[in-house]
């Protein structure tokens, strides 16, 4: 599988999830680099220009 080009590295397509879930996929070093585990809980917020992914709290 080819590499992706440095320019495009951060760009992601959103996908279709079951009715009315979408998603988009994030980069595995991203990922690493902040201590993130799979299936762990995140918040979303919306925020002026985008989203917010945060780290869930109790």
């Amino acid at each position: 599988m080819p590499t992706q080009k440095l320019i495009n590295q951060n760009v992601r397509k959103i996908t279709k999830l079951g009715g009315k879930s979408l998603a988009v996929t994030l980069p595995r070093e991203l990922v690493t680099k902040l201590g993130w585990k799979e299936k762990q809980k995140v918040t979303v917020k919306r925020v002026r220009g985008g989203l917010l992914i945060k780290d869930w709290k109790k």
